[in-house]
């Protein structure tokens, strides 16, 4: 299977406040791009799945 470059942005808890964040995931589809999101942030802030929030997640431009 094609992993395809996917575009996601939300906020994750950092202290009291909400920080926003933008990463380009690596994936074969949508919903893997989420869950590698959640390991991806929840590994590097040391945070659980509800400090992380995913608001937009999009094929990102190929160049």
């Amino acid at each position: 299977m094609e992993e395809m470059q996917f575009e996601v942005k939300g906020t994750f808890r950092m202290g009291d406040a909400w920080r926003p964040y933008k990463k380009v995931i690596s994936a074969p589809n949508e919903k893997q791009a989420r869950e590698r999101t959640f390991a991806v942030i929840g590994s590097k802030h040391n945070l659980k799945r509800m400090y992380i929030k995913i608001d937009d997640v999009k094929v990102a431009a190929q160049e």
